[in-house]
């Protein structure tokens, strides 16, 4: 009990000291949230304490540089991914036509699938919907069928195909 509370004493002292210090390195390193960069300095102490491990006064400026370092990175990664996020969220709907009128709505899209699966054999149907719906492979739909698996392959392949061209025009 005593080597937590020294622990605890070490990472307290180290905190009264430090903590505007850190603060402002996490904040030259992440370069737009003042708020951000404290909360990354009071995770790496939460951490601290929360760690389990004996921390001496001559190790803890390293790791807690360490922690500091790959919070930074973390939080880098992160608002690099929302970034490429929105871009491609924004990228993606310029090229687009903003008239309510020409976007499908996933019912009517489902509509023209199943008009489309209506297109096939019963066969191929049977295997198709298996495939989509169920997610089946074509070996467990050879099996639930009783049929050879270069037969299931093949009216599978020929499903899509049709599905696919009907699909296409439909919503050109």
């Amino acid at each position: 009990m005593k080597h937590v509370e020294a622990d605890f004493k070490v990472i307290a002292d180290y905190y009264e000291k430090h903590s505007e210090e850190m603060k402002r390195f996490v904040s030259k390193h992440i370069m737009y949230d003042s708020q951000e960069a404290e909360d990354i300095v009071q995770n790496v102490f939460l951490r601290l304490m929360t760690m389990g491990r004996m921390i001496t006064p001559v190790t803890l400026p390293c790791l807690v540089y360490t922690m500091v370092r790959n919070l930074i990175c973390d939080d880098w990664r992160h608002h690099q991914r929302i970034t490429e996020y929105e871009h491609y969220i924004k990228g993606g709907q310029e090229g687009l036509d903003c008239d309510p009128m020409s976007v499908y709505s996933a019912t009517e899209t489902l509509e023209i699938l199943e008009r489309g699966i209506a297109r096939l054999t019963a066969k191929q149907r049977q295997v198709y919907r298996l495939h989509i719906y169920k997610g089946m492979k074509v070996g467990e739909i050879s099996k639930a069928l009783d049929m050879r698996y270069k037969s299931t392959e093949h009216r599978l392949g020929i499903a899509r195909r049709e599905v696919r061209a009907f699909v296409k025009r439909a919503l050109a």
